[in-house]
Parts: structure tokens; C-alpha cells; sequence
């Protein structure tokens, strides 16, 4: 059965109520930042159903052409559309007496909503280029980082979609809000990724985690999940250090203890670069676990690299005037 870490009050209050929602049948709406948690606390609830013993079925919202997501949700016959040499079940079937995981909820496109919502409402579909009605039973977890009531005022999500899925609304607090947490997460990080990666470093110790306590962890525990995996593999000894952390980590942190705070630039960069390294420079990845497109990872490299090498432009400007 899977656990949370929870030692504070507003990841304890995120608990309990994932822990009364768990044995009723009802929608839930998961908010919180990118990295939170929020789908930990998915596969909490669906361990805690009744439905435990049936699939659990997760859905990228985000990463889906909107013309594949449809297909991807629904299933689709053979001749649906080209490329459909047989059919295939969709994940709404793959749910079926289990739990259904629609993360990214709100960039589901307005017509995927309306189907969507015929399901919740009927309990039936067909499938794409079908005409058999489909009967599913499946429970439904929506996970968001965005604002969806901001979404239905802009009329980009269905306002009966909105209600229907928020039954029960939990927020995943970021990590920064929640600090005691970090030290147990940080430790079973440790154990987990000693384990994956069959590595010596089997502990964390007290001066690596002072320099985690004072960082901020824009990208919440997966940047810390990230940082620990890296950490883990790059440790000589049986226990992980400080030199072992990132240097980015490092130097914010130092910055926060002094009391001299990062620009959001700075930070941001920062994590982009951990990511990167942590996924050996696969942007795709980075992009996926930054929650951000491809395309906008790209621009903010080529921001950041047209901003470092101003810097440096003007640094040798100014050695040259001193030459002078």
C-alpha cells in the first residue's frame, strides 16, 4: 500500500482528506504546482479504493496531439482514421472497475471535454470511427497546475465539466511550504535510488541537508527526487555530501543564507540546468519533467545563452577600456 510523506500540517491536511475521499467513488480535483506531488497523492487514493485491485490508468494530457488524445482516451475501430490497421481500446477501458488519471486536466481540448463529460454523466462512449455504445465504470482523478476556475472565465474549459470533476478538491502544497517534509523525503529518495542504481551511497548527511534546507526547490520534490538520484550516482563514498549536490543548488542556497535572495531568472535557470543534466541533456525529458513544451525550453536556453554571453561581452569591454 503506498505511504505519503506527510510530517507537516498542510501535507498531513492534504492526507486526510485524499484519506475520507479514498473509500467513496467520488471525482477528485488535485491542484498544486509542477513536482508537487500531485500525482503521488493520485496513486495514494486509488491504493486506499476499493477499487485497489484494479488497473490504475494514467493519461498525459499535456503531451498528446489533441487529434491522438481523443483516440488515446476513447479507443478507436479499425478504417477510424488512417493508420488504423485494427482496433484499439482506449484507456477509459483500460480503467474500467478501476481508476482513470487525467493529468494535465486543462489542456484537454472542448471537444475531448464534451465526450469526457457525456462519460462522467452516462457512463457510456464509442469509440472513434465506432457505432457500439461502450458501458465503463471507472473512477476519475483530474491533476492540474493550472488555474481551471481562471480556465471556465475564459470559457478554454467547460464550466459543467469544471463542477463535475471537482466533487472533492485537494492542493498539493509546494515543498517550500512544507519543510518538514524535505528531510524524510530526502532520505527515502536516498534509499530508493541507492536501491535502482545499486550505488554505496546508502545515507545523507547533515551538511548535504542544511544546503538542501535553504534551497527553495522551484521544481517541489521532483527537482529533489532529481537532485538525490544525481546525487546517488555521483557520490564516492557511502554517504552523500555537499559536493555532491548540485552547484546551482549549492550557490542559491549560500545566496539564501546570506540573506542575498535570487532573481526568478536565477532560480529558474538553475533548475533548468539540473534537469538537464540529470536527464543527460534530453530536452524532451527535461521539458516533460520542467512542465513546459519543448518549445519553450528552447527559448529559454536561447534566452539564457544570449544573456550570458551579453555579460561577457561586457566584462571584456570593460577590460579593454582598463587596458586603455
Amino acid at each position: 500500500m503506498i505511504e505519503l510523506v506527510a510530517l507537516s500540517d498542510a501535507m498531513r491536511e492534504a492526507a486526510a482528506m485524499a484519506e475520507r475521499v479514498a473509500v467513496t467513488d467520488a471525482n477528485v480535483l488535485i491542484t498544486g504546482e509542477s513536482g508537487a506531488g500531485k500525482d503521488a497523492l493520485a496513486t495514494f487514493i486509488h491504493s486506499r479504493s476499493r477499487r485497489a485491485d484494479k488497473a490504475l490508468v494514467k493519461i498525459d494530457c499535456a503531451t498528446l496531439p489533441a487529434d491522438l488524445l481523443e483516440a488515446e482516451l476513447f479507443g478507436y475501430e479499425r478504417g477510424a482514421f488512417t493508420g488504423a490497421t485494427e482496433a484499439k481500446p482506449g484507456r477509459f477501458e483500460a480503467a474500467h472497475r478501476g481508476t482513470l488519471v487525467l493529468d494535465e486536466i486543462a489542456h484537454l481540448p472542448l471537444d475531448a471535454q464534451a465526450k469526457l463529460l457525456r462519460v462522467i454523466e452516462q457512463r457510456e462512449f464509442e469509440r472513434l470511427g465506432g457505432r457500439k455504445t461502450i458501458s465503463v465504470d471507472a473512477r476519475l482523478i483530474a491533476l492540474t497546475n493550472a488555474d481551471l476556475k481562471n480556465a471556465v472565465e475564459r470559457r478554454a474549459f467547460r464550466d459543467d465539466l469544471f463542477y463535475r470533476l471537482n466533487v472533492v478538491h485537494i492542493h498539493v502544497p509546494p515543498l517550500r511550504d512544507r519543510r518538514s517534509d524535505l528531510e524524510p523525503l530526502a532520505r527515502m529518495f536516498t534509499s530508493t535510488y541507492t536501491a535502482k542504481h545499486g550505488t554505496r551511497a546508502k545515507k545523507i548527511s547533515a551538511g548535504a541537508l542544511r544546503y538542501l534546507k535553504s534551497y527553495d526547490f522551484p521544481g517541489n520534490v521532483r527537482e529533489l527526487a532529481n537532485i538525490i538520484e544525481r546525487a546517488a550516482i555521483v557520490a564516492d563514498g557511502s554517504t552523500i555530501e555537499p559536493a555532491d549536490l548540485p552547484e546551482g543548488l549549492r550557490a542559491a542556497a549560500e545566496r539564501s543564507a546570506s540573506g542575498a535572495r535570487p532573481t526568478l531568472a536565477e532560480v529558474e535557470a538553475d533548475y533548468i540546468r539540473e534537469v538537464l543534466a540529470a536527464t543527460k541533456g534530453n530536452k524532451t525529458e527535461a521539458a516533460r519533467i520542467l512542465g513546459i513544451s519543448r518549445k519553450n525550453l528552447y527559448e529559454r536556453l536561447a534566452r539564457e545563452k544570449a544573456e550570458v554571453s551579453s555579460q561577457r561581452s561586457e566584462v571584456s569591454n570593460r577590460g579593454k577600456k582598463s587596458d586603455v
